[in-house]
């Protein structure tokens, strides 16, 4: 049945292992540009279901049976009450860090079990990864401990508890919230998970919900009721601006083809369209670009800023249904980390206060009581996005607001035959993905190996990926047929519980903490990893890691040699700068073909 069946490419699985690893590339990538992943419909219908009953229905049952808005289906009576609002955000936030919001499922490469999170983080000496462990005093270390645990409930207490509790209405305010005191208690304690691990800050998509929390405290001291509204609407635009902004880079047109390739419901032809010439040519078409530039980059600049200003009800109202659009398009692509819970409640976000509190009716950004403090709180909100893409080597993509943007820090891992059976010796609930598939679902290996191939050539069909694929040839030469490659988001995922396409979480900070566990002998684990492309470079940052020796290779490639090639590399590897090796860990001291060497 097509419902419970996949999509497989046409080949033999065995002789299909015997091919040229470039040319296994070229055949994936050509039958993702089609299909996708090729995951059954019944997966699908799986992550409807979640994202429907568990996320929707029980967000809503929740949030208006412990407030005084009416009941469930009373949707006139609920759907603009800010503390509705504040508690599917704060439902939200529950579930990402409880880890069955984003990146949760076989989409994410949580094949059996499904569910990394809370089996991860609520069990002593799993890895974490504290961002400032040389600066921030009592977060040094990388071993999950007791304390952490309790740290890490507690906090999703405090969502549970901010949830159930009824409304209260601050002096001067013409309805309800959830009492600030709760929302400062779950902001405090998110924080201090951030500062312990960046994993569960990121996880719970801590930059695009704390500061929710931070106005929802501040409700009734220092914001009047106007200054709320107005706040939470300066959260949303600045999030779709900055996000439409990192789009302007070569990187984002190359996202669009894969990302409605992977669309289950859309039609084959459409599929095709997004791209030149298959099979021959997979550089994005013009329908592609229009897809990017137009309905993407542009409609996420101009269309938030005119619900932020405008004080017309129909142009309002129809910026309002873009948004949502914008949103439900997403959803439906059911990208690789799977953010659907994500997308609604913006979509949500956008009816309720855009719709629900116009800025003609008393809700603009010229109604802040208080109007010295808008250009701080921007600038507070504007901090992170900017730093992030003039130095992403010191922000995560996330608080960096790259989401989509397709210039995203990125890695490849290789493993010597053998070695990588070796991760399993680490503390967690899941063993490998090729383990999963072969003894959990039961794969045939063959299979299991081309299922994670396809993993690869998805990568391949970004810009990063063939830089990162260039430079793994270089360095392991005859041995790149030889090795196990894998795509180091998704090996993330098995490691430390969550991945949202973020490079900053499988740096050398987590090989280090792997090898310390493990002990991967020199040549046994290699890593390829890449930086952002800072947004005033041409260029971007590699390092080629060997997790026994450390960093042993320095360089840069050109980001346009990147776009310009196709997926499989044709023409061979793109030419790299290598700006630093190792002078006696490296293999050699010679330069690479197609190198170029700083003296």
């Amino acid at each position: 049945m097509p419902f419970l069946t996949p999509d497989v490419p046409p080949v033999d699985p065995a002789e299909f292992r015997t091919l040229p690893r470039q040319e296994r590339i070229r055949t994936l990538a050509n039958f993702w540009a089609v299909y996708g992943f090729g995951t059954p419909k019944s997966v699908h219908a799986i992550y409807i279901t979640k994202l429907l009953v568990l996320y929707v229905c029980g967000g809503v049952v929740l949030a208006t049976l412990t407030s005084d808005v009416g009941g469930p289906l009373e949707v006139s009576s609920w759907w603009d009450q800010p503390i509705i609002y504040q508690k599917l955000v704060l439902w939200t936030l529950f579930l990402e860090l409880f880890g069955i919001g984003g990146t949760w499922g076989p989409l994410a490469a949580h094949f059996k079990p499904m569910t990394g999170g809370i089996s991860y983080w609520a069990r002593p000496d799993t890895i974490r990864l504290p961002p400032w462990p040389q600066r921030v005093p009592l977060t040094s270390g990388d071993n999950r401990t007791p304390g952490d645990v309790l740290l890490y409930l507690a906090t999703l207490g405090s969502f549970v508890i901010a949830i159930v509790s009824g409304g209260m209405r601050p002096d001067g305010f013409g309805f309800d919230l959830v009492d600030p005191r709760l929302m400062a208690l779950s902001a405090a304690l998110l924080v201090l998970c951030g500062l312990r691990d960046k994993i569960l800050f990121l996880a719970a998509r801590g930059e695009q919900y704390l500061p929710i929390l931070i106005i929802s405290t501040l409700a009734g001291t220092l914001l009047t009721s106007t200054d709320f509204i107005v706040a939470a609407k300066l959260i949303i635009v600045i999030v779709w601006i900055c996000a439409s902004i990192s789009k302007i880079n070569p990187h984002f047109e190359n996202v669009i083809p894969p990302m409605v390739s992977n669309a289950p419901f859309t039609p084959k032809s459409l599929k095709r369209a997004h791209y030149r010439s298959l099979p021959e040519d997979l550089k994005p078409s013009k329908l592609a670009w229009f897809m990017a530039h137009i309905l993407g980059t542009t409609a996420e600049l101009v269309v938030p800023i005119v619900l932020l200003l405008s004080t017309n009800w129909t142009v309002t109202l129809l910026a309002v249904g873009s948004m949502v659009l914008f949103h439900l398009f997403i959803t439906q692509t059911f990208p690789l980390a799977v953010p659907l819970e994500w997308n609604v409640l913006f979509a949500y976000i956008a009816i309720c206060l855009f719709a629900g509190f116009p800025a003609g009716e008393g809700f603009g950004i010229m109604d802040f009581s208080q109007p010295w403090m808008l250009p701080v709180f921007a600038a507070v909100l504007f901090f992170f996005p900017v730093l992030g893409n003039l130095r992403p080597d010191l922000v995560s993509f996330l608080p960096s607001m790259r989401q989509y943007a397709g210039n995203w820090a990125s890695a490849t891992w290789a493993f010597a035959p053998g070695a990588e059976a070796k991760l399993n010796q680490l503390t967690r609930p899941a063993n490998n993905q090729i383990d999963q598939l072969i003894d959990g679902l039961g794969y045939d290996p063959d299979v299991a190996e081309m299922t994670l191939d396809m993993t690869l050539s998805w990568r391949s069909m970004h810009s990063q990926g063939r830089g990162l694929f260039s430079v793994m040839q270089k360095y392991l030469r005859s041995e790149y047929e030889t090795y196990s490659l894998r795509e180091a988001e998704f090996c993330c995922n098995a490691v430390i519980g969550w991945n949202f396409g973020d490079g900053h979480l499988h740096d050398d900070q987590l090989i280090e903490a792997i090898q310390k566990r493990v002990g991967f002998a020199p040549g046994e684990f290699i890593v390829v990893w890449v930086e952002s492309q800072p947004i005033h470079k041409a260029t971007q940052e590699y390092f080629v890691m060997d997790a026994a020796l450390g960093i042993i290779e320095r360089g840069t490639w050109l980001v346009t040699d990147c776009v310009n090639e196709q997926p499989w590399l044709p023409n061979g590897p793109i030419a790299t700068q290598v700006t630093w090796r190792h002078p006696e860990l490296h293999p050699d001291s010679d330069q690479h073909d197609g190198d170029k060497e700083m003296a």
